[in-house]
């Protein structure tokens, strides 16, 4: 009995643990989710920001060439 009154305990840690990394896992799902967004959104406004202004200063020539 002692035997599996132990399995047992195990098995309901155990559990426990898959429950609580389940947890972390959705959470973290959704804060990547949230900051792909982000970074899609910033990405569109760099772009648009490069558009409006022309060639980035990285790709333009310096003024003394």
């Amino acid at each position: 009995m002692d035997k599996l009154q132990a399995v047992e305990e195990r098995v309901a840690h155990l559990q426990r643990m898959v429950d609580d990394l389940s947890d972390v896992v959705t959470r973290q799902d959704a804060d990547i989710r949230r900051l792909s967004r982000h970074v899609g959104l910033l990405m569109e406004r760099e772009a648009e920001r490069e558009a409006a202004e022309g060639a980035p200063p990285a790709d333009q020539r310096p003024p003394h060439w």
